[in-house]
């Protein structure tokens, strides 16, 4: 199997058994795909006779044609539970494929039967200890490989030579310009690259998207892959969208989805082959560097995990060119480094008092479900049900005590489904319980944290009001709708591809996380802020309504379909614009959002963006920010009028440009000045010239344009510089050596590494140009008293 490929297969479930599953399997292949009857061969388990005897008596198969085969290899089984017999067809591709043996037959480990369809009969259960009953209704499931059947016909030896597939295959071999069947290495290549955009393809179309975990990351994988051999054949440039095109052309006919999505897979594609091919060269030049390595025989965990880290390298990329050039991965390592990084992130998101909140978690897996009131209640009443303070059950609370109440009933919101909890208080007249977050445990009691903030005391058991905080629970509100609205946009402006990958509602602000490959436009933005104002302003009804999961489903309902739900659900519908499943608070109308805007768009993961929104008195405060921001720029620009801020920045950034154009013309001409005085001090050996010099407070790059305007005044100059940069407390230096130079052996690489070195640094480069560095400028000028002696040393003098 490639890891893409096509099953077909037939099931019955407690209806038709192994009499018609036999039969029709025997027609399908006989009568319809016109198989020839002598080259097909039949194995059954050796326990089967029901199944032998169907075969033989009613299908009239020759005995010489039926073979027995034990449970290893005609029993499908896989741990408890349902499980029974197989019978499976095999072509005979003839004896040329086989092994030569006389008894050759289904089961031998040649090549020359091909098993064509597997036809499973579900007639027991097993305890997974040996012990099998009977079922009280017996299945059929049968699987047949399409790619497999269709080698077969067109009498080709792999998947890769059946027509469709091989069109995609000629499509790499025009664009790599080589030949298939030439060579182990191209053709290996050329099959990676083949199987690869196919599942590629595939996997888009359904809506999987890169990133690094589940089958996000299996599809990051293959498409790496693909890439990094596309360079192995000579393709530099990003090519995988290319042959994505005829993929989408050879499966038109049947997958009309490919051709609906088409520009969407062709840009996930070409996005995801651009990024590897930013860090791909700077990564593979990593691994050879390491693999060139005289005696090496296992590459590290340590770099495995690097290359992984850093440059994006999956592990089994990394295997795969280890292998190439006989080596191995310590995979052991690489995983105890990979364990040890998730175990360093849980550490650093873990919050104090963690174990203490494992035994009020204890506690409160023994309280009752929290009876929910109505929510738009302002001041409801309840009972005190539990105190827990530190950790522990307590009778009574002091004022200025923080800790959790549980009551009978609440109306106040727990923080759930990415909205944040309400917040008030809780009262009874005497003592006042400042609620400042809201959640539900696993049980759904809702936990009121918070603190007393007088100097009475709480008891369980006492009557309370709730206030919720409407102001807060209002701005929420506004933004959670909004939110829904965005999401709906976002699918109608940037495509259906739009899931949403997490959010966070609160008072403030909404984020809204959702898949996509790149950044949004500016017109794109604007479209959705449109769109969304619009619904605003149009003042639709929201409606909120509880129905069955499956009637949702049904209705086209918007939902995280990975997620839980029960039997039924909540819906809330805005109109005919959006409908999602919710639990959360919404407006009643969305003309009570009052505007929206986008403040922010930006990535937070591969393939996951996260946009930021603002509703209401936010996005008031929000503007009045800005116009008082204006004002202050204004001021700062001594311009009076608001509207003349981009006109004046202009100016004055065209005056920068000139002012930096004369100080780099300044530059060139102190540079030159530079060069012609140090040329006039160089010193001569042998037939070359030798320019040395300490430059205070200079950059790498000045030391690279002074060593430069001195090196082409002649051919047999040699020029080595260090700059010394108080700014960092650090040292640069410079060596160039003229061809003439170069050919009396001068090499500037190993000639600035030495005196580097001296200097406590690092460097070195080719022969005419080299770079080196040093963080101990007091070594400087003695390091510099050096370079005639390593000069002299290079010519031999």
């Amino acid at each position: 199997h490639g890891t893409y490929f096509e099953m077909l297969g037939n099931f019955s479930f407690g209806d038709y058994f192994k009499d018609d599953a036999i039969s029709w399997a025997w027609e399908f292949l006989t009568e319809v795909v016109k198989l020839p009857k002598e080259k097909l061969f039949i194995s059954v388990y050796s326990e089967d006779e029901e199944a032998y005897n169907i075969w033989q008596d009613k299908i009239g198969i020759d005995p010489d044609y039926l073979v027995k085969l034990g449970k290893e290899d005609n029993f499908w089984e896989l741990g408890a539970g349902p499980c029974g017999p197989c019978s499976e067809i095999y072509y005979d591709r003839g004896e040329e494929a086989g092994c030569g043996l006389p008894a050759c037959k289904p089961g031998c480990d040649c090549d020359r039967y091909v098993e064509l369809w597997n036809l499973v009969f579900t007639q027991f259960e097993s305890d997974g200890a040996g012990n099998y009953k009977n079922l009280s209704k017996r299945n059929i499931d049968t699987g047949m490989g399409l790619e497999r059947l269709a080698c077969v016909i067109q009498g080709v030896d792999n998947l890769f030579e059946v027509d469709t597939v091989q069109n995609i295959m000629k499509h790499v071999i025009r664009l790599a310009g080589v030949e298939y069947k030439k060579n182990d290495n191209v053709d290996t290549s050329l099959r990676v690259i083949t199987d690869h955009i196919r599942s590629t393809t595939f996997l888009i179309g359904d809506g999987v998207l890169p990133s690094n975990e589940g089958r996000g990351y299996v599809l990051r994988r293959l498409l790496r892959r693909a890439a990094r051999h596309g360079r192995l054949l000579g393709i530099k440039d990003p090519f995988l969208a290319e042959i994505c095109e005829t993929v989408i052309q050879e499966n038109k006919d049947v997958y009309h989805n490919l051709v609906e999505k088409r520009d969407f897979i062709l840009k996930v594609i070409t996005n995801e082959e651009e990024n590897f091919g930013r860090t791909i060269d700077t990564g593979l030049q990593v691994l050879e560097e390491i693999i060139s390595a005289p005696g090496l025989r296992k590459i590290l965990g340590g770099v495995a995990f690097k290359l992984s880290d850093t440059y994006g390298f999956p592990l089994e990329l990394t295997k795969e060119i280890a292998h190439e050039k006989g080596l191995t991965v310590d995979e052991e390592e690489y995983e105890n480094l990979i364990n040890q990084q998730r175990t360093n992130a849980r550490n650093a998101r873990k919050k104090s008092g963690d174990k203490g909140w494992e035994k009020a978690a204890e506690l409160i897996s023994a309280l009752p479900a929290t009876i929910i009131i109505d929510r738009e209640n302002r001041s409801a009443e309840s009972n005190i049900i539990s105190i827990i303070e530190n950790s522990s059950s307590v009778e009574k609370l002091q004022g200025g005590k923080k800790a959790t109440l549980v009551l009978a009933e609440s109306a106040f919101y727990p923080e759930s489904g990415g909205q944040l909890g309400d917040t008030g208080t809780i009262e009874n007249g005497d003592f006042v319980f400042c609620v400042e977050e809201v959640t539900k445990s696993t049980n759904d009691v809702i936990l009121h944290h918070g603190t007393i903030i007088n100097n009475q005391e709480a008891s369980t058991g006492e009557k309370v009001v709730l206030k919720v905080d409407e102001e807060r629970r209002n701005a929420t509100k506004r933004n959670h709708t909004a939110a829904h609205l965005l999401h709906s946009a976002l699918r109608t402006v940037v495509g259906k591809h739009v899931v949403q990958a997490g959010q966070e509602v609160g008072p403030k602000i909404m984020r809204f996380d959702f898949t996509h490959f790149s950044a949004l436009t500016d017109d794109e933005i604007v479209k959705i802020e449109n769109l969304i104002n619009a619904v605003i302003m149009a003042a639709l009804p929201v409606a909120v309504t509880e129905m069955p999961l499956e009637q949702a489903k049904s209705m086209g309902v918007t939902a995280l379909f990975d997620s839980k739900y029960g039997k039924t659900v909540r819906v809330v519908k805005v109109g005919d614009f959006s409908a999602e499943l919710c639990g959360g608070t919404h407006v009643e109308n969305t003309g009570n959002i009052g505007l929206f805007k986008v403040i922010s768009e930006f990535s937070v993961s591969s393939g996951v963006r996260r946009i930021e929104g603002i509703t209401g008195t936010n996005l008031i405060e929000y503007l009045e920010n800005i116009e008082k921001s204006m004002k202050t720029t204004a001021g700062v620009l001594k311009i009076t009028n608001t509207h003349e801020i981009e006109q004046r920045a202009a100016s004055i950034i065209n005056d920068l440009k000139l002012k930096e154009k004369e100080i780099e013309n300044l530059k060139i001409k102190l540079s030159s000045y530079k060069a012609d005085q140090l040329i006039k001090q160089a010193k001569t050996h042998g037939d070359i010239k030798l320019v040395t010099a300490v430059i205070e407070d200079s950059t790498p790059e000045d030391l690279r344009t002074l060593s430069d305007s001195i090196k082409v005044q002649q051919e047999n100059m040699v020029v080595v510089l260090a700059g010394i940069n108080e700014a960092n407390d650090s040292v640069s230096f410079t060596a160039t050596s003229a061809p003439d130079a170069i050919k009396a052996g001068i090499h500037a690489g190993r000639l600035v590494k030495e005196i580097a070195v001296l200097a406590g640094g690092s460097g070195g480069g080719r022969p005419d140009s080299a770079m080196a560095g040093s963080k101990n400028p007091a070594l400087v000028h003695d390091a510099m008293d050096h370079v005639d002696e390593v000069v002299l040393k290079m010519l031999k003098l």
